[in-house]
């Protein structure tokens, strides 16, 4: 079953516009927006499972330069 989630962002701000067309190129990822608020950015990620989810997460997400703490919410 498919999952979909929400990723809130804390970036690096001198590198939000950079990380965002990274995270925007990403495989999985529907959209990447700058937002106002305790958050400076948040994606949609699309997933097979919950594995999947945890893998675009860890290994695709987290690797992006500028990326510093995310916090993910599981659409339901």
């Amino acid at each position: 079953m498919a999952v979909k989630a929400y990723i809130l962002m804390n970036l690096v701000s001198a590198s939000v516009p950079e990380t965002l067309k990274e995270l925007r190129a990403t495989k999985g990822i529907k959209f990447a927006d700058a937002v106002t608020g305790p958050y400076d950015a948040i994606v949609q990620v699309e997933a097979q499972d919950m594995d999947d989810l945890g893998a675009v997460v860890t290994t695709k997400i987290l690797k992006v330069k500028g990326v510093v703490k995310t916090l993910t919410c599981v659409a339901v």
